[in-house]
């Protein structure tokens, strides 16, 4: 697998997504941000489940349901699987926006997707 938020990566994110089968009903738009830092650059990219296919892609849109904000070592945390993503937002490291009601309605949706992208966590 490729870098941790590479272009190569999310590629690999988007070619796992192609192959998700998830529920018809679900429409939903996640957007990640990976913040800058003297590490990198920022990194943004969007899931979204819609009715049955998901797809990942680079960059941000400009209604997205979610947005989940972190800094790049938060975010390698949760991507490695050391601290989920529900601590890191009690703790502070990790923010959300948007339309939180979506983000808890669609809770199953993102179970389902978390499942779809566990070969990017290896």
């Amino acid at each position: 697998m490729a870098a941790f938020l590479t272009d190569e990566w999310i590629d690999g994110l988007h070619e796992a997504a192609a192959s998700a089968a998830i529920a018809s009903d679900v429409r939903l738009v996640i957007q990640q941000v990976v913040a800058a830092d003297p590490e990198g650059p920022e990194v943004a990219y969007v899931v979204e489940a819609d009715h049955g296919r998901l797809s990942v892609r680079r960059g941000r849109v400009e209604h997205p349901d979610v947005t989940f904000t972190q800094d790049r070592v938060t975010a390698l945390a949760i991507h490695r699987g050391e601290v989920s993503a529900q601590t890191a937002f009690m703790d502070g490291r990790l923010r959300l926006g948007g339309d939180l009601r979506s983000a808890i309605e669609g809770a199953g949706a993102l179970a389902t997707i978390q499942d779809v992208f566990a070969a990017g966590r290896a």
